[in-house]
């Protein structure tokens, strides 16, 4: 079995639902996403932030605003949509459920022991 391909998976089974919590806190820009991913060493690249983030656009959980840059092309700004937020919050309860299974299944099991 090759281990990188599995966590390789694993990522891009939570990928949508991180770059999500990531917008849901406020107006951002594509990059900054990209860094913040970074950061929680989620590393992304742009070649897969942007198909994602256009397929979220267009099923109506995202929308953007053009903002003029002093140093460049104009940039696209995202925001989540009141139908994203309620996506959001289903994707949020399954994350929970799912973490909660993984970790009873995984957490060291406690031996009913009584004492005498």
């Amino acid at each position: 079995m090759d281990i990188q391909n599995t966590q390789s998976q694993m990522r891009k089974g939570v990928l949508e639902f991180c770059i999500l919590s990531i917008i849901r806190q406020g107006e951002v820009y594509p990059s900054d996403i990209v860094e913040k991913m970074r950061s929680a060493n989620l590393h992304t690249l742009e070649g897969t932030l942007y198909p994602l983030l256009t397929r979220l656009k267009n099923a109506g959980l995202l929308t953007y605003r053009w903002v003029e840059s002093n140093s460049g092309p104009p940039r696209k700004y995202f925001v989540m949509t009141e139908s994203g937020l309620e996506f959001y919050g289903e994707l949020e309860r399954t994350w929970n459920e799912l973490a909660d299974a993984v970790k009873a299944l995984t957490a060291p099991q406690q031996e009913n022991k009584t004492t005498e």
